[in-house]
């Protein structure tokens, strides 16, 4: 029989628990053209625990997926998978051209999702182009 006591909950937990603060103008009004719309009154309750665990869902998937892979297969699957998606995020292109991000996408499964990102963030559609040489010595620091 299988033992769930090596896995991560899915309960939602209240560690995302915080009070939002609505920063006051000068005369103990909020400053809609400088904050934008906000509720009238401060918010002195914590927010949905839900929330949480929404924001956090792809470190909470990506948890769960590395604890059955140890499960299964051992703790070498998740260590080569965590060092193959480390190399996958820091391997890029000059700063001048756009990358697809192929290599992490399918490792961390995101090749089969479209996302608001996807449709409406194309660097290819962007208005402006960068000096490359100017872009890569920022990229290292020279700047």
């Amino acid at each position: 029989m299988c033992s769930l006591r090596n896995y991560p909950s899915m309960r939602p937990s209240v560690r995302g628990e915080h009070t939002v603060d609505i920063p006051e103008g000068q005369y103990g009004v909020p400053n809609v053209m400088l904050h934008g719309l906000q509720p009238g009154r401060k918010l002195e309750r914590a927010v949905h625990p839900l929330e949480y665990s929404e924001k956090h869902w792809d470190e909470n998937k990506r948890t769960m997926d590395f604890s059955m892979l140890r499960n299964t297969q051992g703790l070498h699957a998740p260590l080569k998978l965590q060092m193959e998606i480390h190399t996958a995020k820091h391997f890029g292109r000059l700063p001048c051209l756009a990358s697809s991000n192929t290599m992490l996408d399918t490792l961390t499964g995101r090749d089969d999702l479209i996302n608001f990102d996807d449709i409406f963030n194309s660097p290819y559609e962007s208005e402006m182009v960068g000096d490359p040489h100017l872009l890569l010595e920022k990229r290292q620091g020279m700047l």
